[in-house]
């Protein structure tokens, strides 16, 4: 037949219909990248152009294929020819052979054009420049968290690494576009390579390639804890304002608990898919320590993060849908966190009581809690208000947008020494602070510091604060009333009042703070 049909550097013999088939090679396929088992009589879950030049019947230039479909067999052969090394597989349902097709130039070219040994989620690059940038319009930093353990043992291993080999080419890895790195979970969590070491699909594809197979218990909740910690450092290439995401694969199930590792995921703001592929079968599930493992590790249980696989056979076509997933950065709800999506709002008491040098260590306060948070344009924000009878804006939500700016202003800030009029203060905050960025994405928060008795009433504007959608922590020294501070504070007011008798006692508060911050972040969003 003339119609010959384009295919790509990765199609396998299975992913053909016809018994006998004219197909076009392309041009430049990675000769590493290819899978052929069998020698002659190839598995059909052998690449098609890669049995091609393993047999000799066309060259890396690409070219014209017939192939043909056979019956399965046992024991294909491993045998190294043309540059390609073929494997063993001990049998396989289906085969094909080739011998060398019918040129026909004309449609050479047309086959070139429509296969591409990039396939790229985009429009095809037609630049060389545009090649290196990737496609743009995938927006993600990614881990893919490989499993190394026993359960998927060194043949289901290279699948599994084939099939990221796919996903990473069908991203469209790029300067410009996703970046990846790859851990290995088995006994210890071993980072393979990070974001920052490859920005070119072939090299992340010859990578891929070397991986070696570690063996040893599935500690898949180890493995994400470590990745979601350590893996997503500027200093590693992860880049600001850019998604994190872990594509965590998983043959069988995990001899360890994933439910912790979610929560350090979802609290550094990073978006884990499950990607699991053999699920346990019934009479396997009592060895499985939590049946629910899926849905307590995924970013969201909403169905959009996890992914199934029956098997690592025949997988392309999970690879595009996969893509498809990791691309739609609208979809990534776990990067907005506490970190990057609050405003902090700081309500300083500059009470005649205070006192100079105690007033240094309440701004030594307020500095080491807006330290803790990514403050920008886009993330989250810091302003202040010092209060005695009187009010005074230090500085607004729009004042400063980065973290040195906030430091240096609240390192600025001069004691007024007055009265204390603590409901006042919270009104003014409330409605000249936080009214300009009430309809703002980031989530409100307001921190009263207080050391002493207010001569106003603080129920009603804390509650009126509240009734505005602003949390609110009350911090007392000294003097201050637990009844007042109990007053100020949000449900559950326990965790949401603090008091320490010296002033050198706010320091210890610090964490406390921050993690109620998140806490309050992560509640409201469930």
């Amino acid at each position: 037949s003339l119609a010959s049909t384009a295919i790509t550097c990765f199609t396998r013999g299975l992913d053909l219909r016809k018994g006998t088939e004219d197909v076009l090679c392309p041009a430049n396929c990675p000769l590493w990248q290819f899978y052929v088992f069998g020698d002659g009589v190839y598995a059909s879950l052998s690449s098609v152009c890669g049995a091609a030049i393993h047999r000799g019947v066309i060259t890396n230039a690409g070219g014209a294929v017939r192939v043909q479909t056979l019956p399965g067999q046992e024991n294909y052969p491993a045998v190294n020819a043309n540059g390609i090394q073929s494997q063993v597989l001990s049998r396989w349902a289906s085969s094909f052979s080739v011998t060398a097709g019918t040129k026909n130039t004309a449609l050479e070219a047309v086959g070139r054009s429509v296969s591409t040994a990039r396939p790229s989620t985009g429009k095809r690059p037609k630049k060389t420049l545009d090649k290196k940038a990737g496609n743009k319009d995938c927006k993600a930093d990614i881990a893919f968290l490989i499993d190394g353990s026993y359960n998927i043992g060194q043949r289901r291993f290279n699948l599994q690494k084939n099939f990221v080999g796919k996903v990473a080419v069908m991203l469209g890895i790029g300067t410009e576009g996703p970046h990846v790195g790859v851990v290995q979970a088995s006994e210890h969590p071993k980072i393979e390579f990070y974001l920052k070491n490859f920005t070119a699909a072939k090299e992340v594809l010859f990578a891929i390639k070397e991986l070696g197979f570690r063996g040893g218990n599935s500690n898949t909740g180890k493995a994400l804890k470590h990745t979601a910690q350590k893996f997503f450092s500027l200093e590693n290439g992860a880049r600001k304002g850019i998604p994190k995401i872990i594509v965590v694969f998983l043959d069988g199930w995990p001899s360890d608990d994933l439910e912790e590792a979610g929560i350090v995921a979802r609290e550094f703001g990073v978006n884990v898919f499950i990607v699991s592929v053999a699920k346990p079968t019934t009479e396997e599930l009592g060895m499985v320590q939590d049946i629910g493992f899926v849905d307590k590790a995924v970013c969201r249980n909403n169905g959009f993060f996890s992914y199934q696989m029956p098997t690592w056979f025949g997988t392309t076509k999970y690879v595009k849908p996969l893509v498809q997933k990791l691309c739609s950065h609208e979809q990534m709800l776990c990067s907005k966190t506490c970190y990057n999506s609050v405003n902090i709002g700081f309500l300083i008491d500059g009470s005649s009581s205070v006192g100079e040098s105690n007033f240094r260590l309440v701004l030594e306060f307020v500095s080491n809690v807006a330290k803790a948070f990514e403050i920008s344009d886009i993330g989250s924000k810091v302003a202040a208000v010092q209060f005695t009878y009187d009010q005074r804006t230090e500085f607004s939500f729009t004042d400063h947008i980065t973290k040195e700016k906030v430091l240096s202003a609240i390192r600025n800030i001069r004691y007024m020494s007055g009265g204390t009029a603590t409901g006042d203060a919270i009104s003014f905050t409330t409605r000249n602070v936080f009214g300009p960025v009430k309809d703002g994405p980031n989530k409100n928060f307001l921190i009263v510091l207080t050391d002493g008795q207010s001569y106003d009433d603080v129920r009603g504007p804390a509650a009126a604060a509240q009734k505005a959608g602003i949390t609110v922590f009350s911090v007392g020294v000294a003097w201050a009333p637990l009844d007042d501070l109990k007053d100020m504070a949000s449900e559950p007011r326990e965790s949401h009042t603090f008091f320490t008798r010296e002033f050198t006692g706010l320091e210890q508060m610090v964490p406390d703070i921050i993690r109620g911050i998140c806490k309050d972040f992560l509640d409201s969003k469930q």
